[in-house]
């Protein structure tokens, strides 16, 4: 389109009134106004414009957001089961983070600490067991409580390994016996944070123990599995919790989608997938443990645009949009063509439009 203040009458006495109308605008309501033709069959008396707010044309860079609730938190719980035979005799607090080497829990009085790894202790290790994967994750622990000698830490169990066991035995007062049992640690992936006791004193040892997290607090948001492609790991999201904005960074994107829930707890018809989002700066959300969140993705990024207030818009009666130049209080028209609408700016190209001018604008 061109310059439009060129468009001819009707009528001599036919003239450009403005009429307000509110349109809904992608990503939120906003104020537009609409030009239309009114004729009249008496002369109309031509008085100056009226004065306006004005807004200057800015080339910028626009981006097109789509906001989701979600929940800090530290994420999904675990449990911890006991495999040790005998009574529980020590238990964390709740909210107390547990490291490696440190006790977890305590069973006839002697601790049950925390190794690091993926593979689940599946049998127990012992001079003469064949090779196995489950021995080099014994080795990294012991080497990394302090307890080394035997190299770098391999599949092979040998006199060596059995050494380092009965040091490691003898730090915390169990028997060195250079064996390695099931039930002997607790096994995670990292460090974990106490969310739940589950057992108490005195009870037995072998069930469930405890509930754990993992220790850094992140957002969690049920995204419409159709939406997917919005959240792509390792790409950055803004974070709104308490009133306060932050940045953060997806870290997981779930790939198994699950039943939606409406506000009532019944089915919506639109499955949820899971995705994480890591806060950048941890302190922007307080001391919360728990909070209401709400996340912004990106859909779109428009570099470099021109944009004016949405207000500015002009809805033409033959169509399209315009906006109003002032230039010293003299103004004309400029067709328009609109792209991204974000955070009440709108992307326009247009004949002669240009960064710097000033345009009439309802808001």
């Amino acid at each position: 389109m061109n310059d439009v203040t060129h468009l001819k009458p009707r009528r001599r006495r036919t003239r450009w009134f403005v009429a307000a109308a509110v349109l809904v605008v992608v990503l939120g309501t906003s104020s537009v106004v609409i030009l239309t033709r009114v004729s009249s069959a008496t002369p109309v008396k031509e008085a100056a414009p009226p004065a306006a707010e004005t807004a200057e044309v800015v080339k910028t860079d626009l981006s097109e957001e789509e906001e989701a609730d979600g929940t800090l938190g530290y994420g999904d719980e675990s449990a911890v089961g006991g495999r040790k035979p005998g009574t529980i005799t020590s238990l964390p607090a709740a909210g107390a983070t547990l490291t490696r080497c440190k006790p977890v829990y305590g069973v006839d009085a002697k601790p049950v600490p925390l190794f690091y790894g993926t593979l689940p202790f599946y049998r127990d290790l012992a001079a003469g067991v064949d090779d196995g994967a489950d021995v080099k994750q014994l080795e990294e622990n012991l080497k990394a409580c302090g307890f080394g000698g035997f190299g770098t830490p391999d599949k092979k169990f040998t006199s060596a390994t059995a050494a380092a066991l009965k040091k490691w035995q003898k730090s915390l007062g169990l028997e060195q016996t250079g064996a390695f049992g099931q039930g002997d640690v607790v096994l995670a992936a990292g460090e974990l944070r106490v969310s739940a006791v589950q057992a108490k004193l005195g009870s037995p040892a072998q069930g469930e123990v405890l509930k754990t997290t993992g220790t850094v607090r992140s957002v969690q948001v049920k995204l419409d599995a159709a939406k997917q492609g919005l959240a792509q790991q390792g790409a950055k999201a803004s974070v709104t919790i308490n009133g306060k904005t932050t940045a953060g960074t997806i870290t997981d994107v779930g790939r198994t989608a699950v039943e939606g829930k409406d506000a009532a707890g019944q089915d919506d018809g639109k499955p949820k997938i899971t995705v994480t989002v890591g806060l950048d700066d941890a302190a922007a959300a307080g001391s919360l443990d728990s909070a209401p969140a709400t996340v912004r993705f990106t859909k779109d990024v428009r570099q470099g645009v021109l944009a004016v207030p949405v207000g500015a818009l002009l809805a033409l009666a033959e169509g399209g949009y315009a906006v109003e130049v002032d230039e010293n209080g003299q103004r004309r028209l400029i067709a328009v063509r609109t792209g991204l609408f974000s955070g009440g700016k709108v992307e326009v190209t247009g004949t002669g439009l240009a960064a710097g001018m000033r345009v009439v604008t309802t808001s």
